[in-house]
């Protein structure tokens, strides 16, 4: 089983440096150097695999198969509109690269294991939460007006479609007033599992993955704030480099990220969802939590291993 090991030391230096309180201005703080083009490149990725991902749902998966599932014949229209929507997003990302004179990512291979209806659904769900998150997180980061106007239009329809999609699976459309910003990165970590292979041809991302976190499926299937829930790291173990300072768990929101004690355990880590702190975003919805050694603030070099997703009941 691998180990991975992270400085407490460096996690001090990093909170040392950051404001005492949390700002809209600085809460996610991404990579340096990333042009409008990297990020509109990383948007098409997105767009490529959720546009792939119905294109194999529709294809794989008839009208009376959702029926026989428990979603009605609308639903089923109407996934087809969310289907062409992404397509859309995949046409007009690629045009506008090529339009600035970069050259747009190709569609990848995936792997999306698609078994049945509901699992399908409740993946198509996690997606448009996560490509929410995505365009959140990377807003802060465009240059150029033209293109963040842009992608802000595509990130209204992506939150359309998660409303649809979650209130079709009987959960809260609109669990939070707050969406939640992602790094690059952790949307990256997030969208990986599916990537199989891209190709060569494709500019690099300033991206990368780190170390999976997962919610356990023994957690309890109504999870609130003061639910204790597992997270696993499968295949490794996280350590702290000096073998006994704490761990955390950080779950993230607009206003900044609640920390809660990371306990050990067979597997993973135990943990209770923590009540965010009066004035901030609430932990509610989809939500996602990544393990650190800090306690202060969440930079792509303070996460040791996720997000893991938990929908947190409002």
């Amino acid at each position: 089983m691998k180990s991975t090991f992270f400085s407490v030391a460096a996690f001090a230096a990093i909170a040392a440096a950051a404001p005492a309180k949390n700002s809209l201005l600085a809460i996610r703080q991404a990579a340096p150097a990333i042009t409008d083009a990297d990020i509109l490149n990383y948007a098409l990725t997105l767009e490529h695999l959720e546009n792939r991902f119905y294109l194999e749902v529709l294809d794989k998966f008839s009208e009376g198969d959702f029926e026989s599932a428990g979603f009605e014949a609308p639903f089923y229209a109407n996934l087809k509109t969310v289907s062409k929507d992404e397509g859309a997003h995949v046409s007009f990302l690629t045009a506008g690269l090529k339009a600035a004179g970069a050259t747009p990512v190709e569609e990848c291979t995936y792997d999306f294991g698609l078994t049945d209806v509901k699992m399908a659904i409740a993946t198509a769900s996690i997606l448009e939460g996560v490509g929410v998150s995505a365009y959140l997180g990377a807003a802060a980061d465009i240059m150029s007006k033209n293109y963040l106007t842009a992608a802000g239009s595509i990130l209204t329809v992506e939150s359309r479609h998660s409303a649809y999609i979650r209130n079709a699976l009987d959960v809260s459309p609109f669990p939070s007033p707050f969406d939640v910003p992602l790094s690059y990165n952790e949307v990256y970590t997030l969208a990986a599992p599916f990537i199989k292979s891209c190709p060569s041809s494709n500019p690099p991302l300033p991206v990368k993955a780190f170390p999976t976190l997962a919610a356990s499926p023994e957690n309890p299937k109504t999870i609130n704030a003061g639910t204790k829930i597992t997270l696993l790291t499968p295949d490794y173990t996280v350590k702290p480099a000096d073998g006994q300072s704490p761990i955390y768990a950080a779950f993230i929101t607009v206003t900044g990220p609640v920390f809660a004690d990371a306990t050990p355990v067979d597997g993973g880590f135990s943990v209770t969802v923590p009540t965010a702190p009066e004035g901030g975003a609430p932990v509610a919805g989809q939500s996602y939590v990544v393990l650190t050694g800090c306690n202060t603030t969440v930079t792509d070099e303070t996460v040791a291993a996720g997000p893991a997703i938990i929908e947190v009941s409002p």
